[in-house]
C-alpha cells in the first residue's frame, strides 16, 4: 500500500511507540563503551579480536608475495561493471568502472571477514565515540601516505566524505544524508558527526568509504570523464590498461600498512589483472587456454558439461566447491512499479505464477540451484512459517495497510508440476489479472484506457535469453505482451541506474547483519527515487519504512532478528520482487599455481586478497 508524504510522520507519531515497545528497550550500541579510544566497532559491541591482536586468523602472513593473479571477478560495486569500462573513478554514478578499483584506497576501519559486522582500525588508530552517540572522533595513523609519499591527514579525510556527501554515487551519498559534519579536528584526528536522525549503526555503513588526496582533486571534476587513476593509499595502484579490454593492479611494494594487524598476510600478488569479455563462451575460452587463471562459474550448463578438457584432466585446473558466506543474499526479478501497469500486487503475483523453477532447474541447470524465497535468503533472518509472538506484535500494528498474508505463513512460490507450462499455475495467474482489471483483446490484455499489458525483460547476456525464454512465452500465452531486450553493457548500466525498464534481474546482498542504510538502499521510499538505488521495484511503502527504521533501533542480534523477519514477510507479501535461485556453494575453477588457507572467512571470499602465488605449484604446470 502507497502512503502519502503528508501522512507519513503523523503516522510514525501514533504507531511508533507501540510498534517499538514489544522489543526496543536500550539503545543499539548499548555495550559500545562512550568518551574512551575503542581500536574496533561491531553492531552489538561484541569483537573477536584484542587491541594487540598480531593479524586476522584467516589472513597468512607466512605466505610469500609475488605472481600474477589473472580472475573473473563474481561481484562488483558502485558504477563497475565486468564487461566494459570507460573511467577509473568507480565512486560516482556515471561511466562504468573497472572491478576491484577499491583496493587501491584505504579507509578509516576495515571489515573483519570471520565476524559478521565487526571492523577495525586501519587509516584510524582509535575511534571514540561521544556521549549521545551521534558523534566520532578519530585520532589517524601519522604515518599513512598516498602513493606519490605525500602525508595523509585530516584534511584529506574530511574532504572525501564532504566529496562522496554532494557527488558520490547514491549508495556512498544516501548513508551521510544526516551528517552534519565531516572535519579536521587537527592534522591526525578526525570528526564526523551526525544530527541524531541516522541510524544507531550508519557509522559500520561509512567507515569504510575510501578516502582521497585533497591536494590532488581539489578544483577539478569528479565524475566519470576521464581515464584517469585517482591519487590513492592502499595496497595496490593502478598499472596498465586499456579501455574496454583489461586492467591491471599493482602490488605497493613500500604500502605504508603493509605491517599493521589488519593488513599483514593479505593481497599478496604482485599484480592482479583483469580481462574483459563482452561473451561468456569467449571467457571460459581463456581460461581453458590458462590466459586467465581463476574463475567462478556461474553457468550450469558448463559447470556439469564443460569442465572436460586437457588441462582438468591433466591435473592443470583444479574444480571444487567453496561453501557460501553466511550472509543474506538475494537474486531475483524487479517489476518496476514506477509504471504504473505493476504497482498492483496481483499483476506481479500473476508474473511471478509464469515462471517454473522446477522445470527450468531440471533442464538448463541441471538441478544445481535450489529456489530463492527471500532477500534474506540462507541466514536467520529468513521468515519461516507463522509468524513468531514477537513478530506478530510487530505485524499487527500494520494490519489494514500491509498484505494479509504478511500475517500468516510466509509466502512462498507455488512448485509446479515440472511440465514448463503448468496449466492450474497459469490459469491462476490468467485469474489474477482478470481481477485487477485486465480484460482480452485479440492475442494480449488490454486495460479499461485500452493500454496494453507489456513486460519488457532487460538483460545484457545472451545466456539470460536462452534462460528465461520459456518464462517470456508463458507470459504470452496467458495474454502478456512480453519480450526480452537485450543491451551493451554500457547502456545497460545507464538504464539500471535510471530506472529505465519494466523488469530486470539482479543479485543483491544485505551482509550478516543487515543495517538499516543498507536496508534503505534496497527497499525504503526514499530511495526509490534515487538513482542508482537498489531499490529497483520502486518500493515505496510506510509500513515498510518503519520497520527498516525498527531494525536499525534493534538493540541485539536477536531483537534485529525478529524486526528483519517481520520485515521479510511484508516484502514476500507485496511481491516486489520474483525470487529467482541460489547456490549454497561457490563453483570455483582455477589453475594449480596458488595457495591458500582452508577454511575459508565465513563472511566475504575475496580470493585476490585471501590467496597467493606458489612458484613450486606453478612450475609443476608449466606456469611460472
Amino acid at each position: 500500500m502507497h502512503f502519502p508524504r503528508s501522512s507519513r510522520r503523523q503516522f510514525l507519531k501514533f504507531t511508533g511507540a507501540a510498534i517499538a515497545a514489544p522489543l526496543l528497550g536500550r539503545p543499539a550500541f548499548a555495550l559500545t563503551a562512550t568518551e574512551v579510544p575503542l581500536h574496533g566497532l561491531s553492531a552489538f559491541g561484541e569483537l573477536k579480536y584484542p587491541p594487540d591482536f598480531p593479524h586476522f586468523d584467516y589472513a597468512s602472513p607466512e605466505a610469500p608475495t609475488g605472481g600474477t593473479f589473472n580472475f573473473q571477478p563474481g561481484y562488483w560495486y558502485f558504477n563497475q561493471n565486468v564487461l566494459t569500462f570507460n573511467t577509473l573513478n568507480s565512486f560516482v554514478l556515471t561511466g562504468d568502472a573497472p572491478p576491484r578499483m577499491e583496493m587501491c584506497f584505504d579507509t578509516l576501519m576495515v571489515s573483519a571477514w570471520d565476524e559478521p559486522d565487526a571492523l577495525y582500525g586501519i587509516l584510524a588508530e582509535s575511534i571514540t565515540l561521544s556521549a549521545d552517540r551521534n558523534s566520532f572522533t578519530f585520532k589517524l595513523r601519522p604515518e599513512a601516505r598516498f602513493h606519490d609519499g605525500s602525508p595523509l591527514t585530516a584534511e584529506d579525510v574530511a574532504f572525501s566524505y564532504n566529496l562522496l556527501k554532494k557527488k558520490g554515487h547514491p549508495q556512498l551519498a544516501l548513508p551521510l544524508a544526516e551528517m552534519v559534519a565531516a572535519e579536521a579536528l587537527g592534522r591526525h584526528e578526525f570528526r564526523l558527526a551526525f544530527s541524531g536522525e541516522q541510524s544507531d549503526r550508519t557509522i559500520l555503513d561509512v567507515v569504510w568509504y575510501p578516502v582521497f588526496s585533497k591536494a590532488s582533486l581539489e578544483g577539478k571534476a569528479f565524475d566519470s570523464s576521464k581515464l584517469e587513476p585517482l591519487l590513492a593509499s592502499g595496497p595496490y595502484t593502478v598499472g596498465r590498461f586499456s579501455a574496454d579490454r583489461y586492467v591491471e593492479y599493482d602490488r605497493v611494494e613500500d604500502y605504508w600498512a603493509q605491517d599493521l594487524p589488519v593488513r599483514r598476510g593479505l593481497y599478496l600478488f604482485d599484480r592482479i589483472r583483469i580481462d574483459f569479455f563482452r561473451d561468456r563462451n569467449a571467457a571460459f575460452e581463456a581460461f581453458k587456454k590458462g590466459e586467465v587463471f581463476w574463475r567462478e562459474e556461474f553457468t550450469s550448463r558448463l559447470w556439469a558439461t564443460g569442465y572436460d578438457f586437457p588441462a582438468l584432466r591433466s591435473g592443470k585446473v583444479v574444480k571444487r566447491e567453496f561453501p557460501e558466506e553466511r550472509v543474506a543474499d538475494m537474486q531475483g526479478w524487479a517489476l518496476n512499479q514506477r509504471r504504473a501497469r505493476f504497482r498492483g500486487p496481483r499483476v506481479r503475483e500473476a508474473i511471478e505464477l509464469c515462471f517454473d523453477f522446477e522445470w527450468t532447474n531440471r533442464n538448463f541447470f541441471y538441478g544445481l540451484y535450489k529456489r530463492s524465497v527471500s532477500p534474506f535468503e540462507n541466514t536467520d533472518f529468513k521468515a519461516v512459517g507463522a509468524p513468531s509472538p514477537e513478530e506478530l506484535a510487530l505485524l499487527e500494528q500494520f494490519r489494514g495497510q500491509i498484505p494479509e498474508a504478511a500475517l500468516g505463513e510466509a509466502v512462498i512460490p507455488p512448485v509446479s508440476d515440472g511440465s514448463g507450462r503448468d496449466r492450474k499455475l497459469l490459469s491462476e495467474a490468467r485469474r489474477l489479472l482478470t481481477e485487477a482489471g485486465w480484460r482480452p483483446q485479440g492475442q494480449f490484455l488490454q486495460n479499461e484506457d485500452g493500454e496494453r499489458l507489456t513486460v519488457e525483460y532487460m538483460v545484457r547476456d545472451q545466456v539470460f535469453v536462452q534462460v528465461t525464454t520459456p518464462f517470456i512465452e508463458n507470459l504470452r500465452a496467458i495474454g502478456i505482451d512480453a519480450s526480452i531486450r537485450m543491451l551493451d553493457a554500457a547502456q545497460y548500466q545507464a538504464r539500471l541506474a535510471s530506472f529505465d525498464f519494466d523488469m530486470v534481474g539482479f543479485r543483491m546482498t544485505l551482509g550478516a547483519t543487515p543495517t538499516r542504510d543498507g536496508l534503505e538502499l534496497a527497499f525504503h521510499s526514499k530511495a526509490a527515487k534515487v538513482d542508482g538505488s537498489r531499490n529497483l521495484p520502486g518500493t515505496a511503502d510506510l509500513a515498510v519504512d518503519h520497520l527498516v527504521e525498527l531494525a536499525g533501533r534493534a538493540a541485539s542480534r536477536d531483537e534485529l532478528i525478529v524486526t528483519v523477519r517481520a520485515l521479510d514477510r511484508v516484502l514476500r507479501a507485496r511481491r516486489d520482487w520474483i525470487p529467482n535461485w541460489y547456490s549454497p556453494h561457490h563453483r570455483v575453477a582455477y589453475w594449480d599455481m596458488f595457495g591458500f588457507k582452508e577454511p575459508k572467512p565465513d563472511y566475504f571470499f575475496p580470493v585476490e586478497a585471501l590467496w597467493w602465488y606458489d612458484e613450486e605449484k606453478a612450475k609443476a604446470i608449466g606456469k611460472a
